[in-house]
């Protein structure tokens, strides 16, 4: 294996190369990008011999991909914010065609040394990717380290063999097919309305003051947020994981549920402290309870898949299943947990909190929100939906995320005047 230092050697070779890329190489990438059906057929006839499958080999026998992007990223400038979410959305699709998607994930460097992954989601899930990325930015910044000129500290052996660069026959017919499969990602890719924001009013500490689960809370949070962006309520999906057993991945927490739904409709009607507050505790707990069956193999939706999948099996038609399976979730939500803070000192090295990861919406119509608890006093939200739908605004929601974090926290907080009542009473 190389050294950090001999990595750095031979990447700089590479970019001393000053040999231009053959007719159609630079957005080959896009093949991966577009429509699979194209991609599958042209794999098939024009990569499946010759100099092409031998350079396709390589690049599938790699353990992930590398991208060096020519742009800046990064929280930074006169818009922060905004600079925050191209970052967020240039991982997510770049520029279409300078990301390998068939990879396990895509390491992407920016110019200014800014980076993150892009992580196809097939092969593993969120905990396994930030595990990953967490662990591998705490160890390149704590205990690797850069010489003072920014170098990665080591030697390097000169006498290493250069980098050697693929090789492609990319026909006429191939050309075409990139343009088209480029065409039509960048056309899902500018559809993409992302906003990343760091929640710093509270965090986990303060809920667990108040002897509530902090998901649960983000999740009545979200669905108080939801009812105030679109008037109504919507089928919700929570990732869970299912962990304890032995090759499990997720199941589905259904977390829109009608003891959520009554206490969103207390709040937003103006209804007491006391009697919101009792309503509260019995989403929450019921939200609990549909999060430990789920994560103990008792939810339901990986079974009505599975029922679905041998229906088609053996021709059986399943109106339900069909109409069951076919329902949008309109609010699709995960939680990344943090799994790496004992590598470093948060307070004294805030640069190096990571923001997590994010993920596009499901339904044309609705939003992703994946979130991330990080230590005791701050969330990570990322946010996204469609432009093409008029209706739904990242932004716009993830304003209303904010706002009902503090409504929520404020309903929960008796008033001292409530305290004093009550302390009253038990004197009397």
């Amino acid at each position: 294996l190389l050294s950090p230092r001999e990595i750095e050697y031979q990447i700089q070779r590479i970019l001393d190369d000053p040999s231009p890329p053959g007719p159609g190489e630079d957005r080959l990438g896009a093949l991966t990008a577009g429509n699979r059906v194209p991609w599958c057929a042209v794999r098939k006839q024009y990569f499946s011999s010759g100099v092409n499958k031998r350079s396709l080999d390589c690049i599938e026998r790699a353990a992930f991909f590398v991208t060096l992007d020519d742009e800046e990223q990064g929280m930074m400038g006169e818009d922060p914010v905004g600079n925050l979410d191209r970052y967020a959305k240039s991982l997510l699709h770049g520029k279409c065609y300078d990301r390998w998607f068939d990879k396990s994930f895509s390491v992407v460097v920016y110019k200014n040394g800014k980076n993150g992954l892009n992580a196809e989601h097939s092969w593993a899930d969120a905990p396994t990717v930030a595990h990953l990325w967490e662990f591998t930015l705490a160890t390149d910044a704590f205990q690797l380290g850069y010489t003072e000129d920014g170098h990665c500290k080591g030697e390097v052996e000169h006498s290493l063999p250069p980098p050697q660069r693929l090789t492609w026959d990319i026909p006429v017919e191939v050309q075409e097919q990139v343009s088209i499969s480029l065409s039509v990602a960048q056309a899902l890719a500018d559809d993409v309305d992302c906003h990343v924001f760091p929640f710093r009013d509270f965090g986990k500490g303060r809920i667990k003051k108040l002897k509530i689960s902090p998901d649960a809370f983000i999740q009545l949070a979200l669905q108080l947020a939801y009812y105030r962006d679109r008037k109504t309520f919507c089928l919700t999906y929570e990732a869970s994981m299912t962990r304890l057993f032995r090759e499990g991945r997720t199941e589905t927490v259904r977390s829109c549920s009608n003891e959520g739904c009554a206490f969103v409709k207390a709040v937003e009607s103006g209804e007491g402290p006391e009697h919101c507050r009792r309503l509260f505790r019995l989403a929450a707990e019921k939200h609990q309870n549909l999060y430990r069956l789920a994560m103990t193999g008792s939810g339901i939706d990986r079974h009505l898949f599975c029922l679905y999948v041998v229906s088609k099996y053996l021709g059986v038609e399943s109106p339900f299943l069909t109409e069951v399976l076919s329902e949008p979730w309109r609010l699709s939500t995960s939680q990344t947990p943090v799994q790496q803070l004992e590598l470093f000192d948060m307070k004294n090295h805030p640069d190096f909190i990571s923001l997590g990861g994010g993920f596009g919406p499901v339904a044309d119509d609705g939003y992703g929100v994946s979130y991330i608890i990080v230590g005791e006093d701050m969330i990570n939200y990322h946010v996204s939906c469609k432009h093409s739908f008029s209706e739904t605004d990242s932004h716009r929601f993830g304003a209303q995320i904010s706002r009902a974090l503090l409504d929520l926290l404020s309903v929960l907080t008796p008033a001292k005047t409530e305290n004093s009542q009550a302390q009253d009473k038990k004197q009397q």
